[in-house]
This record gives C-alpha cells, structure tokens and sequence, in this order.
C-alpha cells in the first residue's frame, strides 16, 4: 500500500464497467484505468458476455493488464448473475432458477445446491465476485425491481434462503454481495429511475428488513451492496439515500450490526444518484459515509470524475487518508482470502475453459429444482391436459418489452409457445403485444371463439390492464382458461376468479416454461409452494 499514489488507492477502490465493440474486447478506457489508474474491480454486462471462451478470454486480458501494471493482487471482476430474471451469462452455461422460484421450493438446500454450481460456473469463467445473493424481503406486491428477484416475504425464510446460497457460493470460491442494504423490498420506485423512500420506523425495520442482513453478516458475508434507498428512521437529512448516509453505513451496518467486511454501493449512474447529487459528488459522499467500493459501471469520463472528486476531497481534508487506507486494507484482506495470481493463466494461450461449465450435472441439478418450484397455484380440475386430446389449443402470451433497468435485454424474449409445441404440436400460438389495444382484443376474442382451451401466459399483469381485460372477457365466454403467471406470481390478484387453473414460474426463462407445460400436461409432477401472500 505504501508504494501507491493517491490516485491509485482511490483506483483500488473503484468498480468500473465498459463498452467495448465486441464481447471478447476490453476498451481502450478501461485498459486504460486498470494501468494508469489501479482500478482495482471491473463490472461484466451483457454487453460483455459472449461464449464460454470469450468471457473467460476477456476477464484473462483484463487480469493480465492488471498484473502488468504492477497491481499486487488481481482485479475484482462482478457481475449480476442472480439467475432467474437477473442473469448475464448466456450461450454454453446452465441456466440456473432465480429466488422466488427456489423460496418455492421450500427447501434451503436448493438454495445452496445452486450457489455451488453458479459459483463453480462463474469461478472457472474468470469471474470472482457474484453481485448476490438478493436478501431484500418482498412484501410489496407493487414493487416494481426487486419482486421474484427476492426468496419471499418471510424474513426468517429469506434470512435461510439466503444464507444458504451465499455459503453455496463461498464454497465454490466466489466472493458473494449482500444486496440491497438495508433493504429495497417494500419500495414501489425502481432506485434506477428515482429515489424511492422507505418510511418505516427502527422496531419495523428490525424485526423485517435486517433480519436477513444480520443472519448472513453473522455467518461470514463477504460483502454488502448499499441501497439507493432514503430511511428518515436512520437518515435525518432529507432526501439522503443509504449509499450515502453515515449514519446507516457506519453507524448501522458497521457499529450496530458489526460488519467487518467490504462495502459496495450500486451503480453510482443509476438515477437515484445521478439525477439528484450527481454521480461523482455521490461518490465523496458514499466514502464520507464509510463505503469501501464505489461502483460507476458506464461512462469512463464519470469513472475518472469520481476519482478525480475522491482524491480532491482527500487533499483538501474532507476525506482523511486513514479512511482511504482502511478502505484498501478492507478490500486487500477480501482479495488476499479469494484471488491469487496462480489461479489465472500466464499467457492468452493458455485459456481453457473448465468442463464443469454448463455441465450435465449442473442442468439436471437445476431441472430438479425447477421441478421443486414450479407452483400450480390453483386447479379446478382441468389438469394436466392430454396430450392425446383432439381438444383445440390456443396459446396467447405478450411480447417481453416491459424489463426492468436490471433485466438483461438479450433475455427478453420468451419460449411459452415453442415449449407447448414441443408436447403440443397441434397447438396455435398467439403472440400479444404488450399493450392491447380494443381493436386487438375483439380480433383476439373472435379468434378463441373456435377453441375449447385457451392458455394465457403473463409477465406482470398490473403492467398489462388490456391483457387483464383480455382474460376476462374470455372467461365470460366460458372457456377453459389456463394461465401461466411467467414473471409475477401476484398476477392472480388482478385476474377473473373464474379462470380454470394458475401456474407461476417466477420466471421466463426457457427450463422455467419447459417444466410449467410439462406440469399442466402430466408429463411431470411440480410440488412448488408460493413464498408470498396473495391478495383475495
């Protein structure tokens, strides 16, 4: 530490994230930052991900940069890889199931089943460091960016659940982030678009939202993400989120609850910063309140700002240089227990990817708890369906254009009707748009005329109210419906009471589906519970 500049102890404690022009590249900029700079972490994005190979070749290139540069220990190198709705990995890798869908399967140990095997995967693909597990409690059905990312609702359960996986994690050797302190669960604002206020007193805040923070804090948590989030139970100043409350980094997670490790703020650019103090004065505010990493996963001119600020309030005696370097030893003691330069390959030539990755084991692993989790919330007798039946099947479901800011793009597209077809040639699928206009609605209705069973797929119908009217009407025609709930499980509350039969996958992703249609034909057998409460 001693032979560092100034501005290089403030790179060390600096996530950066880049635009390259293709997934195997690392741009100019954050080659850049690595050498000039120390920057000591490194954010991937979908933007980054391209096959097996090339994610490991990308995260090699960048280590070596770093080496090079004469960096003691290697780079941290995150990524948001939650699975379910929440994934960057893509082609090759095994699509693991996301946290609602494992709270459903009422069984921790799947919880850490699939930490093991995503941290073995990310591991063996020069990633060290998972942005998760999510220990939010969802007890907001409205809320709009943490919903299915979160177990459930139930403190205590989340509180297991999430132990669970970030020790599954920490078993394979990835550092794990506890996310979002000190809890985004009962917001209905998306922090990457404003700032959301939670206005619960202390006694409320401890006995829900903690309760997971202190489980995993006392069981050995790596590190914890800070909310974008204002509490004017912890925070008096108005309008201060947690990322730069004193009070709530220091004086909370640090005296209070006795969390020793590394601290991380969000991305500084989402707009809950940005948009009111800005993101590089957030970053002298976050690090006056105690956090050790600040994260600015876009533009370099931000990134250098941010330094540029830091090592500015430094010289003039806003930050001390004793907060600074206990900040690098902080991050230091995490890098000396997880990285070593002998994990990585000496040379670009010698990049191989581990067979563990995408592996048969890993994708019956994941089968089983899809199997777990899938939950048939309500049947009035309709299934399973035959597969024999000369019954004539509609299949309608929505385009995937509502994403939140943290949903990957590249998944936005669903499989509902290529998985029904796969037990269900004959059916006839529909696709919706996401907004439905009347004029659709009366063709749609007339088209399921001619069916004796319609299956409805949803993404999150309070988004959707033409699709809402949409099964209405056809329950009023007395048609069989079916509706598979693919992202919100809360759907139901929204729906006609009529409706036949309910499935939720907490998901839409591709093996999610599979084992849904599976389920709703008889071909498999789903034992799912819902981890929430569902409005009558």
């Amino acid at each position: 530490m001693e032979n560092l500049t100034l501005r290089q102890k403030i790179g060390q404690l600096m996530v950066c994230g880049f635009k390259a022009n293709s997934a195997v590249e690392a741009s100019d900029e954050i080659l850049e930052l690595i050498r000039d700079y120390h920057v000591g972490g490194i954010i991937l994005f979908g933007r980054n991900i391209g096959t097996p190979d090339e994610i490991l070749l990308l995260n090699t290139r960048l280590q070596l940069e770093a080496k090079n540069a004469g960096q003691e220990l290697p780079l941290l190198i995150c990524i948001d890889q939650e699975n379910g709705v929440v994934r960057r990995l893509g082609e090759g890798t095994t699509v693991f199931p996301g946290a609602m869908l494992l709270g459903a399967t009422d069984d921790s140990n799947f919880a850490y089943e699939m930490g093991v095997a995503t941290g073995t995967e990310l591991k063996a693909l020069g990633i060290n460091w998972n942005l998760a597990p999510v220990v939010d409690v969802n007890n907001n059905p409205d809320n709009p960016v943490i919903g299915v990312r979160s177990f459930g609702e139930n403190p205590e359960k989340v509180a297991e659940f999430g132990a669970a996986a970030m020790k599954g994690m920490q078993a394979a050797g990835v550092i794990t982030a506890l996310k979002h302190f000190p809890g985004h669960g009962d917001t209905n604002l998306d922090s990457h678009l404003e700032l959301p206020t939670i206005t619960h007193t202390m006694e409320r805040l401890e006995e829900v939202e903690l309760v997971p923070f202190k489980k995993c804090i006392l069981e050995g948590a790596d590190t914890v993400m800070s909310a974008h989030v204002y509490f004017p139970a912890i925070e008096k100043q108005p309008g201060v989120p947690a990322t730069m409350s004193k009070s709530i980094i220091t004086g909370l997670l640090r005296e209070k609850l006795g969390f020793q490790g590394v601290v991380t703020t969000d991305c500084m650019e989402m707009k809950a910063i940005s948009d009111t103090i800005g993101t590089a004065q957030g970053a002298v505010e976050a690090v006056k309140a105690g956090v050790d990493l600040i994260m600015i996963s876009h533009l370099p001119t931000l990134q250098k700002d941010a330094i540029g600020a830091i090592e500015k309030a430094v010289e003039n005696g806003e930050i001390s240089i004793e907060q600074i370097d206990a900040a690098l030893e902080r991050v230091r003691n995490l890098k000396t227990r997880y990285l070593s330069w002998g994990d990585i390959a000496k040379t670009l030539d010698d990049v191989k990817v581990p067979d563990a990755v995408g592996c048969d084991e890993h994708q019956q692993m994941a089968e089983k708890a899809f199997r777990h989790g899938i939950t048939i919330v309500k049947n009035e007798g309709i299934l399973p369906l035959s597969t024999e039946s000369t019954n004539k099947v509609l299949v309608m479901y929505p385009t995937n254009s509502y994403l939140t800011e943290v949903e990957d793009k590249r998944y936005s597209s669903n499989a509902l009707g290529s998985v029904i077809k796969e037990v269900n040639p004959a059916a006839t699928i529909e696709s919706l748009p996401i907004h439905l206009t009347e004029e659709h609605t009366i063709d749609v209705i007339e088209k399921a005329l001619e069916y004796e069973i319609i299956i409805v797929g949803t993404l999150t119908a309070s988004n959707s109210p033409g699709h809402i009217r949409l099964i209405e009407k056809l329950s009023e025609l007395g048609k069989k419906v079916i509706v598979i709930a693919m992202r919100s499980p809360y759907d139901i509350s929204y729906l006609p009471p009529q409706i036949d039969a309910y499935i939720a996958t907490y998901e839409f992703t591709t093996p999610a589906l599979r084992m849904a249609v599976k389920a709703m034909y008889g071909v498999e057998m789903v034992t799912g519970k819902l981890p929430i409460t569902l409005k009558k």
